[in-house]
């Protein structure tokens, strides 16, 4: 941390001390004020800004423990080092409990001070940059930010605002690049736990062999290589929220220890004997038909029916297409840092609007990075998109390039829907299952379109 405008407060009732001290710190390039007592101190703290405080611990009319009580009472979080005779250190760990950063044992070396302030400073700093990043954090996952004005949107911005408060578990599916992991913050930063960690795992990414001691952690010795004890990944997430990514993905053996500590509320670390409670909300998702896992036998249905407690379903971004320029300049403003609009070609909107998204909102905001990067940085045209957009277009079929007098859309496309459901059908040998995956949609969604169209099994 740079040392340019930091503002340190001395106080101790040796003037002695308070010289050295502060001529040592402001040849290292702080700005140094000094309090010859506790109530000096806070008479000055009443009227500036301070990064660090160095205090005494002994002190007349108000000492250091006495001065760090009063700051925590009206919520001064400014940084504190003690320094204390070494006849005191148990005042100095009373110190440490009320929140001091550390303290210093008299008589003490130059250089030692110099390092435990550019500790503390930096400290201060770490703590600072994480309390924006949160900041930043909840205004991104906030529900009033997640983007889109179709119908498919604000009816899951309103199932999100119901269910998150609560502490039911909750399963997110939808495809690849829908966006379950930007839900799942959501959820957490509205409930009562967003003070609290939010941990999230993608289970397939994990090799099988190093999945329990990610999880669980283990104790030292557990195994070969076990040097020191380790905190799982569970334990990191007490009290917060446990986001486990394409839950579809966990071995069997891992889905019963998960189904236990679901059960119990607990767990071991490997190579441990005592059990460690644990209060976490699950939030799971997977881009899976779980329930064709399991009909197969890789997925445990008693653990299906534990993370299944609400199901949220995420759109593709197909179905919801009207939001894509919204998308766009959402995608714009978060990579450019402008809040000017990010004007779109008409023809290239045309593109956009009709191309098929198979990556669905991560597949468009990569997008918006090509063509920030090959483009017009105010505009998108046709020129920055990728290949596959002017390939894969939908249009009328020949016969309707002009539209007849008495057409019906709804009709038509009602029809339309008809015939490739059916030919699905007939392609899948009338399995259900097998013919969402050719169509590129869940079970849920084709039981619904077939119930819809009154098409019964075939």
């Amino acid at each position: 941390m740079s040392s340019h405008g930091v503002r340190i407060l001395i106080v101790d009732d040796e003037q002695s001390l308070r010289e050295m001290l502060g001529v040592l710190l402001q040849r290292e390039g702080y700005q140094v004020d000094a309090a010859q007592n506790g109530e000096a101190a806070l008479e000055k703290i009443a009227g500036n800004s301070y990064d660090l405080i160095v205090s005494d611990i002994r002190m007349p009319r108000l000492s250091g423990i006495d001065l760090l009580r009063r700051l925590r009472e009206q919520d001064d979080e400014t940084t504190t080092i003690m320094i204390t005779a070494f006849s005191s250190t148990e005042e100095a760990v009373e110190a440490m409990k009320l929140g001091a950063y550390d303290y210093i044992t008299k008589p003490f070396k130059n250089d030692e001070i110099r390092l435990v302030v550019k500790k503390a400073l930096e400290r201060r700093q770490l703590q600072r940059e994480n309390r924006q990043l949160k900041q930043q954090l909840g205004e991104r996952f906030s529900f009033k930010n997640l983007v889109g004005d179709s119908v498919a949107m604000k009816e899951l911005i309103t199932l999100l605002e119901r269910i998150a408060p609560s502490r039911a578990n909750v399963l997110i599916t939808g495809e690849s690049g829908t966006g379950k992991e930007l839900v799942a913050q959501a959820l957490h930063l509205g409930s009562e736990r967003k003070k609290h960690p939010f941990v999230p795992i993608n289970c397939g990414a994990i090799p099988e062999n190093l999945l329990e001691s990610e999880l669980f952690g283990h104790e030292r010795g557990a195994f070969t290589g076990a040097d020191k004890k380790k905190q799982g990944l569970f334990e990191t997430a007490h009290l917060g929220s446990l986001f486990l990514d394409e839950i579809g993905e966990l071995p069997m053996g891992m889905q019963v220890k998960l189904l236990r500590v679901l059960q119990e509320r607990e767990f071991r670390r490997v190579g441990g004997t005592s059990t460690i409670p644990l209060d976490i909300r699950l939030i799971a998702a997977t881009n899976q038909d779980l329930a064709a896992n399991i009909a197969q036998g890789t997925f445990r249905e008693d653990l299906y029916y534990r993370l299944n407690v609400v199901t949220i379903e995420l759109p593709p971004l197909r179905e919801r297409r009207s939001d894509i320029p919204l998308l766009i300049q959402n995608f714009y403003r978060r990579k450019t840092g402008r809040n000017d609009n990010y004007q779109i070609d008409k023809q290239a909107l045309e593109l956009l609007l009709n191309y098929d998204w198979p990556g669905n909102v991560r597949e468009l905001e990569n997008l918006v990075e090509r063509c920030l990067v090959l483009g017009d940085q105010t505009l998108l045209t046709v020129d920055c998109l990728p290949p596959q957009l002017h390939q894969k277009t939908l249009s009328l079929p020949a016969d309707l390039r002009e539209i007849p007098a008495g057409f019906h859309m709804e009709n038509w496309l009602e029809e339309q829907e008809r015939q490739i459901l059916l030919a699905a059908l007939k392609q899948a040998a009338g399995v259900r299952t097998r013919a969402a995956e050719l169509l590129g949609i869940s079970f849920r969604q084709i039981r619904y379109r077939l119930d819809k169209l009154g098409i019964g099994d075939h």
